[in-house]
């Protein structure tokens, strides 16, 4: 459903393209000559033209409005699932003092510490 919508936003966008490039600057419509009256007329040119954009504008502004709420709701915000989640392991090591520098004791224990999973310590 949410495709079919999305490929009549584009024709209408492009249809009112289309039509709002037919258009003179001045409202003046095609520009082609014609009988006094009639569609094709300067007059009923703009009139059709103008009612063409305001219709196309309306309709691309609802399906706009439309296919936000289809997105919203298919994609509506669910449970989180946490089985998945990693423990964070115990660390091993005595506390720090409380004057010491925690980079320094943080460095001496990374170096002395294996690898976990073969990967390849960090030189200083």
């Amino acid at each position: 459903m949410f495709t079919f919508l999305l490929v009549v936003q584009a024709i209408v966008a492009a249809l009112l393209v289309t039509v709002i490039l037919m258009q003179k600057s001045e409202g003046g419509g095609l520009g082609v000559g014609g009988s006094p009256a009639g569609l094709m007329s300067a007059r009923g040119a703009a009139d059709f033209l103008t009612r063409s954009t305001t219709v196309l504008a309306s309709i691309f502004v609802l399906l706009s409005v439309v296919m936000a709420v289809i997105a919203a709701v298919r994609h509506a915000p669910s449970d989180i699932d946490t089985s998945l989640v990693k423990q964070a392991p115990a660390t091993q090591g005595a506390p720090a003092a409380p004057n010491a520098d925690p980079l320094a004791g943080a460095a001496s224990n990374a170096a002395s510490a294996p690898a976990a999973n073969g990967a390849v310590p960090l030189a200083n």
